[in-house]
Order: structure tokens, then C-alpha cells, then sequence
């Protein structure tokens, strides 16, 4: 059986109290909390090993270079990625997608072009491909959900054609927990002739990827979701369009040589991390990783699934309870609202009793839209969450909509 408290015992901020109550974190959608080895790892790798990667030869430099591509080998290992060098280090999720929306459109993308997204995506997700569409004069298309929070992949045939060159989705949308199935999707983008681009931020939380298996060509996510630190990423490509793309960004690391004539470019993925890389993160994420390798992700998911279905039938009983998103393949995220009840109020409410959600719109405003709200509540369940905690978030919300109505 999944021994949760064993689990907690690894995360020392789950030993707070705020307001003078246990700590209810349920807001891990948002940002995960951190194990004990990878607080460690970053404050040794500030006491012992600091030094700039790739530059120095000195003793320090070498050591830290190391530990920055084992971490780029274990990471890549960790999501199935054919090779090391397919793994290239951001500063998150959103600097993953940018790279792609840039480099690769700026070369790919031409004026009568298409690209499509789903209506379910983060806004980091969709607002890259409106700045590239309007730099190239391309058409952005919308793949619509229904009320149940479903993809409607049926309707992707009719949104593409052979001007289609890219199609971007979620692996695991962040608002409605909804877990499209992506494998009919890469199938028909890539008959069409386009690349396909997965945010995969909560999918490789909640389930994890294989990349190969999965054939997307690009898949992104961040680290402080994944129990590290904040301010790193990972846009995982194929080689041979990662090598086909410029650069996005200039500077320092990704270059070969550099003359006023020309400059000619790192190999991959170097040529994409230009600057000072953040080699804390990267080798923080590397030991977030190395954490999650001793657990069967199949047995975190079947507990995150339990935490869902218990949240879920408590707030059912709840008089004027709405939830968005009912697939039954979801992952453990569950939005809400209660009628004549704001989410901000209740939102406040379950804070002074202890409870983390997260309340607004979650950087999905066309999901709000499509279901007439200005905003929701949102539960995101962790490995490390109890029952009992799925149990202090219905009593809170009982206790939120008595004193709200």
C-alpha cells in the first residue's frame, strides 16, 4: 500500500502551520512542494560545487559541468527521449513553448499557414502561437471541448489541411484535470504534414510520458512542478528538428565561433541555452527526478485517484456544487464552483483554515469563458496528500458556503 506519511516525512513544509492549523497544501497544480534531497542539493550545490558550467577547466567548473548533463542524462531517461541531447534546459514551460513558437515558426511558419490549439490550453499554450500567427499572418484554429471537460479530437480533421504546421496541446489540462488522448492526435497532425507541441506540465506529474512512444515532436515542462525549484525547464525535441531550428535566444555558450563576419552555432542542445544557465535548477531537477525513480508512477497515480474520487464525492453533496471537468480518465485536479457562493470568498475562507487552493482563472481564461464564469477554485492533489485532507477540503468548502450564503 501507498504509505502517504512515510511519504510526508519527506517534505518539511507539510510540517507548517498557518493561522494556527495544519497545513492543507492543495494547490501542487500550481507549484509542488519540495523533498528534503532536493532542498539539500540546491544549498550544497551553493556550498560546495558552485562554478559556471562549460567555461572553466579548474576543479569546481568540471565538477558542476558534470552534474549538470547527468541530470540532462537522467531527465531524459526519466521521459524516454532517444538521446541526452534532445533535453534542452529553459527557464520553464513557458520559455519551451516560446523557443518553439519562435524559432521553429520562424523558419517553418509562412503568411496562409494554420496552426492549432486546443480551447483547454494554459495561456502559455495558446498566446505563443497568436504572437507567431501574427508575426508570419498565419490563421490560429480552436479545437473545441464539451460541457464534460472532453477533447473533441473528431473534430480535428476538419481544422486541418496542408497549410497546418503546427498543432499544440495539453497533455493534462491545469483547470479541468482532463487527459486528452494524445495518440490519435499526433497520428492525424502528422498526416497532415505538422508538428505537434505538447505542454506536458501536468502530464508528466500525473502519470509521466515516454516521448519515444508518444511521437510528439516537441513536449514541455516545468520543474517546480515536478518537486523542484522554480525557474527551470525542459523542452524536450526530436533531434533532427531541434537541429534543423535557429536559435532563439543569443549569446554566450551556444556559439561554435564568433567573428563580426559570422557566427556559427553550439551543437545541440547547447545552441538553445544560451547565457549563464541556471545549473542549480538543472541539477536540482536531475535529483527531483532521481527522487521520483524509487516510487512505480502507477502506484502514485492510483493514490492521486483516490484522493480525487474522495474530494469529488464529498463536494457532490454539497447544495449548488458545480464541477468542471468530469472525464473519467481526469487527473487529480478537481475545479468547482457553488452557486451564490464567490471562489475568491471561498477561496479566503478555506485559508484561515489552513486549506491551499487556488482560486481565479488559473491562466485559462478561454476554459472561464466557455463556461460563462470569471473564475473557479481549484483542488490539485500531490503525492503526498491524505485522505483526510481530501476530507478537510469538503468540510471547508461546507463551512466556506454556510458563512458565504
Amino acid at each position: 500500500m501507498w504509505d502517504v506519511e512515510k511519504i510526508r516525512q519527506d517534505f518539511p513544509i507539510l510540517a507548517r502551520r498557518v493561522y494556527d492549523k495544519p497545513l492543507v497544501y492543495l494547490d501542487s497544480g500550481a507549484t509542488a512542494q519540495k523533498p528534503e534531497c532536493v532542498i539539500r542539493m540546491v544549498d550544497r550545490l551553493h556550498r560546495e560545487w558552485n562554478a559556471n558550467i562549460h567555461r572553466g577547466v579548474h576543479y569546481l567548473s568540471e565538477e558542476t559541468t558534470e552534474m549538470y548533463e547527468a541530470a540532462r542524462r537522467d531527465i531524459a531517461s526519466y521521459i524516454g527521449a532517444a538521446a541526452p541531447e534532445e533535453v534542452v534546459f529553459t527557464a520553464g514551460a513557458t520559455a519551451s513553448l516560446n523557443t518553439v513558437a519562435y524559432a521553429w515558426c520562424e523558419k517553418h511558419l509562412r503568411a496562409g499557414d494554420n496552426i492549432v490549439v486546443s480551447e483547454m490550453e494554459h495561456h502559455s499554450n495558446i498566446v505563443p502561437w497568436q504572437l507567431a500567427a501574427g508575426r508570419k499572418g498565419a490563421e490560429l484554429r480552436v479545437l473545441p471541448f464539451d460541457d464534460e471537460g472532453r477533447l473533441m479530437i473528431e473534430r480535428l480533421p476538419e481544422l486541418l489541411d496542408d497549410r497546418t504546421r503546427v498543432v499544440a496541446v495539453t497533455q493534462a489540462s491545469n483547470t479541468l484535470g482532463t487527459c486528452p488522448d494524445l495518440a490519435p492526435i499526433v497520428e492525424m497532425a502528422h498526416r497532415a504534414g505538422a508538428i505537434v507541441v505538447v505542454d506536458g506540465c501536468q502530464g508528466v506529474v500525473h502519470g509521466g510520458v515516454n516521448v519515444a512512444e508518444l511521437d510528439c515532436d516537441f513536449y514541455a515542462f516545468s520543474g517546480h512542478k515536478l518537486y523542484a525549484p522554480t525557474g527551470i525547464g525542459v523542452l524536450y525535441g526530436k533531434r533532427a528538428l531541434l537541429e534543423d531550428m535557429p536559435p532563439f535566444l543569443g549569446g554566450g555558450d551556444m556559439v561554435d565561433r564568433v567573428s563580426f563576419e559570422r557566427t556559427t552555432y553550439a551543437p545541440v542542445p547547447l545552441k538553445f541555452e544560451a547565457g549563464t544557465a541556471n545549473f542549480v535548477g538543472a541539477i536540482a531537477l536531475g535529483e527531483a527526478v532521481r527522487y521520483l525513480r524509487q516510487f512505480d508512477l502507477s502506484e502514485i497515480e492510483a493514490h492521486e485517484r483516490a484522493l480525487l474520487q474522495r474530494a469529488t464525492e464529498g463536494l457532490m453533496q454539497i447544495p449548488g456544487m458545480k464541477i468542471y471537468g468530469t472525464t473519467p480518465d481526469k487527473c487529480a485536479i478537481v475545479s468547482f464552483n457553488v452557486e451564490g457562493a464567490h471562489a475568491y470568498d471561498i477561496g479566503m475562507i478555506l485559508d484561515k483554515l489552513g486549506i491551499a487552493v487556488r482560486t481565479g482563472q488559473h491562466c485559462a481564461e478561454p476554459v472561464m469563458t466557455h463556461f460563462g464564469v470569471t473564475g473557479m477554485c481549484r483542488a490539485s492533489f500531490a503525492m503526498y496528500n491524505t485522505l483526510e485532507e481530501a476530507d478537510a477540503l469538503v468540510a471547508g468548502v461546507e463551512r466556506a458556503v454556510r458563512m458565504l450564503k
